[in-house]
């Protein structure tokens, strides 16, 4: 075998993240690029463009790259975000909510946790309370997909009640930006975190932020480390026409921009949209003839990932049920919940509905 051809995968990957990336994603990692050269730069500022063009029409938004994994960027953006005399609230009903607040707590930044029961959606009214209440808030978070259940949580609601009262809105984006419309302007979001192997359908190596130009402008010399310094990641994108401040993942952004090039020819989010509930539709229904039953109500379910409650009957086994899977050219995620036995199947990356009705024939029963 020619040992430059790239091997078939041996299995597909339903995962949250990374996923299952399609072969010209991953060909285009096979040339090297150097950091400082203007054709690479220009890769950067294009990826830049077509990322505030994905989540707005509107002026006054700008995109900064980050090395790393999303919650990096979900770091970088609440230590330079939040001034010394700031106050985080952040609105919390799963592990990455909890993740928020313990960034806060690491990283010395005045907080409070609104959590929910990670099988329900956000309390609004305790968030309009608190937000009437407790003036020395300034900024709030919040994750739209909680992946650790696959709940999809209201961020257009959320989003109102936040800027009603005035405050600054970040949102985790990272399971969702791509593949669920979302209008930042419209929404009046200040900041919005997701990364490279998500719903773009790119490879692990780098996160980004959408921003507003005038909030992030307004950061400069607030934050509390030196890599994870968003403004001057940002401030030296602007000054060096896509110049990063420390290497850069190269092969993993050119992999980025060939990614945003297939989700334009797709039709763009709206048709992957479509595409990922149409695969968690027949994943769902699927799995329900055979007998297995959702965590969630339909009503609180994404189209990233669904979270099942592990068969009653004696000697059931999940890594049993995972590696009999894996044999026949599947991998799936363990549970996350902490109230339950569980086990997670995604429907996002280059997973098409054919791919999903091969998983449910593919179940043991």
């Amino acid at each position: 075998m020619d040992s430059h051809r790239m091997p078939d995968n041996p299995y597909l990957l339903l995962t949250p993240g990374p996923l299952s990336t399609s072969k010209t994603v991953k060909s285009a990692m096979f040339r090297d690029w150097c950091t400082w050269d203007a054709d690479y730069n220009a890769i950067v500022e294009e990826i830049r463009q077509r990322l505030v063009a994905l989540a707005t029409p509107a002026p006054g938004y700008t995109a900064v790259l980050m090395q790393g994994s999303g919650t990096f960027c979900v770091e970088a953006t609440l230590t330079t975000a939040l001034p010394d005399r700031g106050k985080l609230l952040v609105l919390a009903n799963g592990a990455y909510g909890r993740r928020i607040a313990e960034i806060a707590r690491r990283c010395g930044i005045a907080h409070v946790l609104l959590e929910e029961d990670e099988l329900g959606a956000p309390d609004l009214a305790r968030l309009e309370a608190a937000l009437g209440s407790e003036r020395a808030i300034t900024h709030v978070a919040v994750v739209h997909c909680e992946t650790g259940t696959g709940m999809l949580n209201p961020l257009a609601a959320i989003a109102g009640i936040v800027k009603a009262h005035g405050r600054c809105l970040i949102v985790d984006a990272m399971s969702s930006f791509g593949g669920i419309p979302i209008n930042v302007a419209q929404l009046d979001v200040d900041y919005l975190v997701s990364s490279a192997n998500k719903c773009i359908q790119g490879v692990p190596g780098f996160g980004f932020v959408i921003a507003k130009r005038a909030v992030l402008a307004a950061t400069r010399g607030q934050a509390r480390s030196l890599s994870l310094d968003l403004y001057d990641q940002w401030q030296t994108m602007e000054d060096g026409h896509g110049k990063w401040r420390f290497t850069s993942p190269t092969h993993v952004v050119r992999a980025f921009f060939q990614a945003l090039v297939e989700l334009t020819a797709e039709g763009g989010v709206a048709a992957r949209h479509r595409r990922y509930c149409e695969n968690q539709r027949i994943l769902t229904a699927g799995m329900q003839r055979l007998g297995f039953q959702t965590l969630l109500p339909a009503a609180l379910q994404s189209p990233i990932i669904t979270t099942f409650l592990c068969p009653p009957q004696p000697g059931w086994q999940f890594r049993r049920f995972y590696d009999d899977l894996k044999a026949k050219g599947f991998v799936i995620y363990p549970g996350k919940v902490t109230q339950r036995d569980t086990f997670r199947i995604g429907t996002i990356g280059e997973v098409h509905p054919a791919d999903v009705h091969r998983l449910i024939a593919a179940i043991p029963v």
